[in-house]
């Protein structure tokens, strides 16, 4: 079984989302970084983290990577076109937008107040703005690799999401549907559970 680190209030959500889609056992630990209750599994404290086979495994995309791999499902096989596809889309995702967020974050709550950089926003929104038109070509149907789910949409969602959140720019009626369309999904709900 696994267990997850982390709470889906950030990237841990990314990891608990896919174990529901994969429909697999795992126990999560809900705690914040750099809490005790992370610490005591994972001593840099960093969240999401993934512990299987006796490792503490981090980086949410590595993670729900990984976890497709293992079970042969919502990915597709190396090697394959539609696995170059796919990992492009996580590839943009990360650059394009959530950097961006990163970013954004850093520099409104999580670094020391002297080391935030409040006029660096309106470029990274401006950034963001540009590449919702791009994200939306991307579109192949329902989802970003066409009718079918992937970890591809669980980062593009899970962005989408906390753009919201953070005031960046609102993407399009068609975008809009299609994060709406994931966050229909029942692994979505059940993953929320924690929060």
């Amino acid at each position: 079984m696994y267990t997850v680190l982390g709470s889906t209030k950030n990237r841990t959500l990314r990891v608990i989302w896919t174990l529901e889609e994969l429909g697999v056992p795992y126990k999560q630990v809900v705690g914040n970084p750099g809490s005790a209750e992370v610490k005591a599994l994972n001593p840099t404290g960093k969240v999401p983290a993934l512990i299987v086979e006796g490792e503490v495994l981090t980086d949410s995309v590595a993670i729900i990577t990984f976890l497709s791999d293992r079970h042969n499902s919502l990915t597709f096989p190396a090697g394959s076109v539609e696995r170059l596809r796919m990992d492009g889309h996580i590839h943009f995702l990360l650059e394009e937008f959530d950097s961006l967020l990163w970013v954004a974050a850093k520099n409104s709550f999580i670094n020391p107040v002297e080391q935030r950089a409040e006029a660096v926003k309106p470029v990274l929104k401006w950034e963001f703005a540009r590449s919702l038109q791009r994200l939306e070509e991307r579109l192949q149907g329902d989802y970003l690799m066409g009718d079918t789910f992937t970890i591809s949409d669980i980062v593009a969602a899970h962005c989408l999401n906390w753009a919201l959140i953070a005031k960046f720019p609102e993407p399009s009626e068609a975008l809009k549907t299609y994060a709406k369309r994931c966050r229909g999904r029942e692994a979505y709900k059940r993953a929320l559970a924690d929060t």
